[in-house]
């Protein structure tokens, strides 16, 4: 019996323990024909500088109990969709390194197709139904413009495995003057969902870094670095 009790004890010990994961989070470029080769580079760039200053680090490793888990994917017309970087657990400094090389060194998939939001989602929620288990399940959906082919964020929304998921955005302006209030009605979705705006791809890093250490922190509105 003694024996018994202690291998039962090593085999708990071994589990994971529950909620070991607290963020699962899905990060989604836009690489329709309304970004150029100039504004793909700033966005390439914005993201992997973002996720490599010494802040988001920090919320990462040491922001809360559990892991981040990070996927990566370029979306633009239906069936467009490129995976850059796989689930990958981001618990050390070298973990992050590694992602932000992958990032950084991305080839654009695509630049001749319309933007296809609604499958561009659906791409989302299909690669968060093998996300590890986390506590959160948040995709991050950037874009410069609306949907303008196939079905729109509302049918993806009633279509495809959203439950428990929320979708946050990053809108980048310049391009199309609704983008901003579309996003804010088609496509935030899940509870404590939120907009980032960027003014131009120039400010696509600022507003990624914000996005990211309210998405990482869970944080409200006004809790945010400056």
């Amino acid at each position: 019996m003694v024996r018994l009790a202690a291998l039962l004890a090593a085999a708990l010990l071994a589990a994971p323990a529950q909620g070991a994961c607290r963020l699962a989070l899905v990060l989604a470029l836009d690489v329709s024909s309304s970004v150029d080769e100039a504004e793909y580079a700033l966005q390439r760039v914005g993201l992997a500088s973002a996720l490599d200053a010494p802040e988001i680090r920090d919320a990462i490793l040491r922001g809360g109990t559990g892991d981040v888990a990070l996927a990566v994917y370029e979306w633009s017309g239906r069936f467009q969709d490129r995976l850059h970087l796989d689930w990958t657990f981001l618990r050390s400094d070298a973990d992050i390194t590694g992602a932000v090389a992958v990032l950084a060194g991305m080839q654009r998939s695509t630049s001749d197709y319309p933007t296809g939001l609604g499958s561009a989602l659906g791409y989302g929620a299909a690669l968060m139904a093998r996300a590890p288990r986390c506590d959160r399940q948040v995709i991050d959906v950037s874009g410069d413009g609306i949907n303008n082919q196939g079905f729109g964020p509302a049918l993806a929304y009633k279509h495809f495995p959203f439950d428990d998921i929320t979708v946050n955005g990053l809108v980048i302006e310049g391009h199309d003057p609704q983008v901003t209030q579309y996003y804010q009605r088609e496509v935030l979705f899940g509870p404590g969902a939120f907009l980032e705006i960027a003014q131009g791809f120039e400010d696509f890093e600022r507003a990624m870094s914000r996005k990211l250490y309210r998405e990482i922190n869970d944080l409200m509105l006004g809790a945010l670095p400056q």
